[in-house]
């Protein structure tokens, strides 16, 4: 179907409930993945809502789940939707929607960390980075076990402008939920900026902000010093903090997007006065010196063995 197609309008025949088809397929939620259902119609249309104006739009569901939200996204009138889904379970679920709205909806049996999107909807799709977004939207519910992983390596796609931002300036809404015993939906709208907040790649963000916040309670330099070797961890990390204009007893929830960046650059003028400094991981140091001192150990207790 053309992108520039007008689309009929669609309303799904009648089909079973949510909770119905729940029931009729023997789906639960498994506790394990953090999965929830959401059951209520008027919520998974709300939800939809938050998305703008869908009509002749292209959408990659992330996780239809029994298809409730998948339901509001067909019922808003769109081109095409594309889900992936990577529990069977649902698939039977799915294909009955699939078969309510002929050449509507398309099911890949998949995950969604490693499917590649870039040629699943037309071509003639893409936009200019500059320009506004295409018509192209991601949606999304999400559960706590796939919310980080999946946000990290989107962030990374939109760094590099590729997977579901080869279109452009994709938008996304998304929700994300509380543990399984409870209800409550926060629903979050993203849209790409034309230039990123952090000029620096993708990788050293994501190394900085992650040393940072493994340390999330104690003062920011706890958790910068991991960024090098422990012989010059302190000289260094007085470094960075100085050049940086930041004050090191700062807690990370207390950083802004501009110390953030400020880190980053002057740790990117670091690691470009010693190439090997980027590479550098404290898990593989500590590690090596743990295996090194069980060595010693182990000799130390061979030599006192009896003869």
């Amino acid at each position: 179907m053309a992108a520039s197609g007008k689309v009929s309008a669609l309303r799904l025949p009648p089909l079973p409930t949510i909770r119905e088809i729940i029931k009729l397929f023997r789906l639960q939620a498994v506790k394990q993945l953090s999965q929830n259902f959401l059951l209520d119609l008027r919520l998974t249309d709300k939800i939809v809502r938050k998305a703008g104006n869908l009509t002749n739009a292209y959408v990659y569901e992330v996780g239809p789940g029994p298809g409730g939200i998948t339901r509001s996204i067909l019922n808003a009138n769109v081109a095409e939707l594309l889900v992936v889904e990577k529990d069977t379970r649902f698939i039977p679920g799915l294909q009955m929607l699939s078969d309510a709205a002929p050449g509507k909806l398309k099911i890949v049996h998949g995950d969604v960390l490693t499917f590649m999107i870039e040629k699943s909807f037309p071509a003639s799709l893409k936009t200019p980075w500059e320009d506004d977004p295409p018509n192209v939207h991601i949606i999304g519910n999400l559960p706590f076990s796939v919310s980080t992983p999946l946000i990290i390596k989107w962030l990374e796609n939109i760094s590099n402008r590729n997977g579901p931002f080869a279109y452009g300036r994709t938008q996304m809404t998304l929700t994300f939920q509380k543990e399984v015993a409870e209800v409550d939906v926060g629903v979050v709208h993203f849209t790409p900026l034309i230039q990123p907040k952090i000029e620096q790649p993708f990788k050293l963000v994501e190394k900085v902000v992650q040393n940072v916040f493994q340390f999330r309670r104690k003062y920011c330099h706890r958790g910068l010093g991991m960024l090098f070797p422990e012989a010059r961890r302190l000289e260094s990390t007085g470094k960075l903090l100085e050049l940086a204009d930041i004050d090191p007893t700062l807690r990370p929830t207390q950083l802004s997007i501009l110390h953030f960046r400020s880190l980053c650059d002057i740790y990117r003028k670091m690691c470009d006065e010693d190439q090997q400094l980027f590479g550098y991981n404290f898990r593989e140091e500590l590690k090596q010196r743990r295996d090194k001192q069980k060595k010693e150990e182990k000799e130390s207790y061979g030599l006192e063995m009896p003869l």
